[in-house]
């Protein structure tokens, strides 16, 4: 169910009068999130009860099964001069513009090490959510949230935003009795193509094919970006440039994104992933090597292991789990982990090796990039990226918002 106002007559009701605190990124994005339902059950910042239940259990207080704390952090000076309390409703600025409300139901302190061990296994500052943690201010606020500004998605996002709601609409539109989420934060290669494929014959089973009842959710993370990443814009329309360019049909392909600060969290990460897809209609989705992982804090397959330890029954979205992919050059075509006899010649898909080639804009073999997804990768480097498919000091610093709130 979604948490948003109808009208702008009621918002300027609703905020007249309230006080204000301005928030991060990371805040607003998640305001977004649980009111539009894609963090449903939740219907605001978890309290302290809550937050124990998802360390010590993995659930919130009901039993509802949930990996990691969504939270509202704020510094302890601003509750003092904003004289904030329980009971009270507060008015959240992101940007100078009004985003949402926040019925405040509890302020507290809580256990950052215990939040980070549970969540992380580990409380190695070197770990990226760690070190996210460790930024988190020292106070939180437990609330309600309402969307009084719906925000407004810049191009090309605009036309890959979809909420819960809209995507369900547009899966029974597509008459799709089931559909398999892919997450991504990549451009896509020929190995990332064969990923999807392999999932969506995983997914339809025993379907007949001729109905093509089977959809793939290409559902790319959009969030905090580091020097060196993929620009954002690059990601989707790059694997927009499959569909166009016929690599994947119209009935079984869409692509949108979710607005997600990762947390690198691995197996937990791979569990809330999950939740947010069957929040959005979604029947399956696929964890392929490391989902959501980094370095070593995880194994290559502990995403895959994690969905055989929770209560049956507590999701309602099957895990496809896949190995590798590579191209055989004895085979002389890409083929999947344990099909073919030739490992030692196999040539696996290097993120490293892909990089440089785009980097150098030397066009690759059709091997590993589609000719169309490398020209629309150079594409939106020039049109976005300030000349790089990649994220750079001036990219992150000129980067155009993803999205903005009209003025109320």
């Amino acid at each position: 169910m979604e948490r948003v106002v109808s009208s702008q007559s009621q918002a300027k009701k609703l905020i007249k009068g309230l006080k204000s605190v301005a928030v991060t990124g990371r805040i607003a994005r998640e305001c977004i999130n649980i009111a539009y339902g894609f963090f449903t059950p939740l219907k605001g910042f978890m309290g302290k009860a809550h937050i124990n239940a998802v360390c010590e259990k993995m659930t919130l207080t009901n039993g509802t099964l949930w990996p990691i704390p969504i939270v509202f952090d704020i510094k302890e000076e601003v509750i003092r001069e904003k004289t904030i309390e329980k009971g009270n409703t507060i008015l959240l600025l992101y940007r100078d513009r009004a985003l949402a409300i926040l019925e405040v139901e509890e302020i507290f302190n809580y256990d950052m090490t215990k939040m980070k061990q549970a969540v992380f296994g580990t409380t190695d500052a070197k770990h990226p959510g760690v070190k996210m943690y460790d930024g988190f201010e020292n106070t939180f606020i437990a609330g309600k949230i309402t969307l009084v500004n719906r925000p407004k998605f810049q191009p090309p996002f605009d036309k890959f935003w979809y909420t819960p709601k809209q995507m369900r609409q547009k899966i029974a539109e597509k008459g799709w009795k089931r559909t398999v989420a892919h997450q991504t934060r990549n451009v896509p290669h020929s190995g990332h193509e064969w990923l999807m494929k392999g999932a969506w014959f995983s997914t339809n089973g025993e379907m007949p094919v001729e109905k093509l009842e089977t959809g793939i959710l290409v559902s790319c993370i959009i969030g905090p970006k580091r020097v060196g990443d993929y620009i954002d814009e690059a990601i989707l329309l790059g694997h927009q440039k499959l569909h166009d360019a016929g690599y994947f049909r119209d009935d079984i392909h869409l692509v949108s994104f979710v607005m997600w600060d990762m947390r690198y969290a691995g197996p937990k990460e791979a569990i809330l992933h999950a939740i947010i897809r069957e929040n959005l209609g979604c029947t399956h989705h696929m964890f392929g090597r490391d989902h959501a992982g980094v370095g070593s804090y995880y194994g290559s397959y502990d995403a895959h292991r994690i969905f055989d330890q929770i209560p049956e029954g507590s999701l309602n979205i099957k895990p496809i789990r896949v190995l590798e992919w590579w191209y055989c050059p004895i085979c002389g075509e890409v083929t999947y982990s344990g099909l073919c006899g030739h490992s030692k010649e196999r040539q696996a898909f290097s993120g490293t090796m892909i990089r440089s080639i785009i980097q150098d804009k030397v066009k690759p073999t059709r091997l590993i990039f589609r000719p169309e997804v490398f020209e629309q990768v150079m594409e939106s480097a020039e049109k976005y990226g300030f000349g790089s498919p990649f994220c750079t000091e001036e990219y992150l610093e000129k980067r155009q918002p993803v999205f903005k709130l009209p003025k109320l």
